[in-house]
């Protein structure tokens, strides 16, 4: 069987995929992956489907025991991995031999990393999907002992471990936001003054959303706090009671009262759920056609990863009984 065991695993660490999509009517989120272009890096590093349910570890990673020969990449918040002690790279794809052990630290930067595999994590799955929903009750974090059963390998056995640049996304940054049905009720001058503001990722968040500290005072909006309950989705920036804002993430619920100042472009979600607590934010005003422009160019960005993999050429002191091996084949000619 084509399966690894988790020898032990952080906190946060999930069987993730693209989500839920269609039951937002029933009170359930899309949810699935934090880092959805990480979805799509891996899987270009590995030239299969970015459907696939992989590995997400939320600031702290794990030990992996390999029992098949199988491969791996490694994406998102880039963390300390190592194989049988050796450090290997992230942003990358690697060869993992049956019997040896994967071992991934806390993160560097960021807050989530991401484990694929050739073929998938294969789990039972729950309304259409495989992704771990905490706030729904659905499925649970990785425990010590599991074994995880591993899909089919479409690998004809050519492909050589692979890199892959990526961008920058571990230190917050400018988010394009949309208005909101709730824009409105917020003055010209307030709308000015949250553009113009730098604020700090707060300390409390997680795959629901998070908070955010204005480097001056809150924010108000005409209505106050007497909005009644109603949909809200991943990317809705609300003001809460104290006048900060919160940008919803991909466990959020499914309504809410608090008005809605505007809503973060999905193109730039990825940028927010991996700021580091700390780290600064800032929001501009786009139109609905250049939030149109924009995640084109993102779809558009992300069927082209595959081809801008490069490989990834082993480092000589690494390699295990080198003087064994047949070098001279190829680079002479005996004529």
């Amino acid at each position: 069987m084509r399966a690894f065991n988790v020898i032990s695993a952080g906190a946060g660490v999930t069987i993730q995929d693209a989500g839920r999509p269609g039951y937002l009517a029933y009170g359930l989120s899309r949810g699935g992956a934090a880092d959805t272009l990480a979805l799509h890096e891996g899987a270009a590093l590995l030239q299969q489907s970015a459907d696939l349910a992989v590995v997400e570890m939320a600031v702290m990673g794990g030990e992996f025991e390999a029992l098949c020969d199988m491969r791996i990449a490694l994406t998102g918040a880039p963390m300390p991995a190592s194989i049988d002690g050796r450090e290997i790279l992230w942003q990358a794809s690697h060869a993992v031999s049956k019997g040896a052990r994967l071992s991934i630290g806390a993160v560097k930067a960021g807050n989530y990393g991401y484990l694929h595999v050739g073929g998938g994590v294969k789990s039972a799955k729950t309304l259409g999907a495989q992704g771990v929903h905490r706030a729904a009750g659905i499925g649970n974090p990785l425990q010590a002992g599991q074994c995880l059963e591993l899909g089919h390998e479409k690998w004809n056995g050519e492909r050589g471990n692979r890199i892959l640049s990526v961008a920058e996304r571990w230190n917050g940054g400018q988010l394009r936001v949309l208005p909101s049905l709730q824009t409105h009720w917020f003055d010209e001058k307030t709308i000015t003054r949250f553009e113009d503001s730098v604020f700090l990722r707060d300390t409390r968040g997680n795959r629901m959303g998070v908070r955010l500290v204005p480097n001056g005072e809150g924010f108000q909006s005409e209505a106050g706090l007497s909005v009644l309950s109603e949909v809200i989705v991943q990317g809705d920036i609300q003001i809460t009671g104290d006048g900060s804002p919160f940008v919803l993430l991909c466990e959020c619920g499914t309504t809410g009262g608090y008005p809605r100042i505007g809503s973060v472009l999905p193109v730039d979600l990825p940028k927010i759920a991996q700021a580091p607590a700390g780290c600064e934010i800032r929001f501009k005003f786009v139109s609905l056609e250049e939030a149109i422009d924009a995640q084109k160019l993102d779809a558009d960005e992300r069927s082209v990863l595959a081809a801008q993999c490069r490989p990834l050429h082993r480092d000589p002191a690494t390699i295990d009984g080198l003087l064994t091996y047949q070098l001279i084949s190829g680079v002479i000619d005996g004529q």
